[in-house]
């Protein structure tokens, strides 16, 4: 048993040795003046795995760092911080440190890096509050269900000066077949779908016949004019 302690005491030495304290620091600027602007706030690898804190001059250390690479983000609840890659490496080395765009893959690695001790300078604030939209007539307009709403409405207005300058046997034409649709869909609301159908298929056929009986009238109407002026110069 005392050999298992000592050897867990040796690994757990080697470890701490290779281990990196990473320190940093946050310089205030006009976005973020003080450590009291910047609020509760640490500085995390990997979205917390390791972190530390922030101390009133804006100095801080992670400790026990091992080897490896990271990202390095701070978490803040009113302020923005750019990321950045962390290469530690299990040399007596400094780290690296450079530039990170999150989404981007961590390998291969940029040739740029930036100088250690890590120097964060906060961006920009969180803007938690959006202002509330004002009433915007032209916005309303641009709707395409109002749209359609105005365009129903100038057909509603215009339809009687249609109707009083519509041929009267169009008009005629125009009452029958609104009546026969207006049937047809009376059936179909109150659930008679066999007769809507039926009514539906008749109106159809109904329309070859029209359209065919219409140029026969005119020839008819047509010879009886030449007839009668014959019967007259007679």
């Amino acid at each position: 048993m005392r050999i298992l302690l000592t050897l867990f005491a040796l690994a757990s030495a080697c470890v701490s040795a290779l281990a990196l304290d990473l320190k940093g620091r946050i310089q205030w600027n006009q976005q973020c003046p003080s450590l009291k602007d910047l609020g509760q706030a640490k500085v995390i690898l990997d979205n917390g795995k390791m972190h530390g804190g922030v101390t009133k001059d804006g100095s801080f250390v992670i400790p026990d760092v091992p080897a490896g690479t990271y990202v390095l983000s701070v978490l803040a609840h009113d302020h923005q911080f750019e990321q950045l890659r962390i290469d530690v490496f299990e040399s007596d080395t400094l780290p690296e440190v450079r530039a990170y765009f999150p989404g981007t893959p961590l390998s291969p690695a940029t040739s740029a890096t930036l100088p250690y001790p890590v120097v964060l300078t906060a961006r920009g604030r969180h803007d938690y509050f959006v202002p509330r939209e004002s009433f915007n007539v032209l916005a309303m307009f641009k709707n395409p269900m109002m749209m359609m709403m105005l365009a129903a409405g100038v057909l509603v207005l215009l339809m009687p000066t249609m109707m009083k300058n519509m041929d009267p046997e169009v008009m005629e034409d125009f009452k029958e077949r609104h009546a026969k649709m207006t049937s047809i869909q009376n059936s179909l609301q109150s659930g008679d779908l066999a007769s809507g159908f039926s009514q539906l298929l008749s109106a159809s056929g109904e329309e070859p016949k029209a359209a065919a009986s219409g140029p026969s009238k005119g020839a008819s109407s047509a010879g009886a004019k030449q007839r009668s002026g014959k019967n007259k110069r007679r």
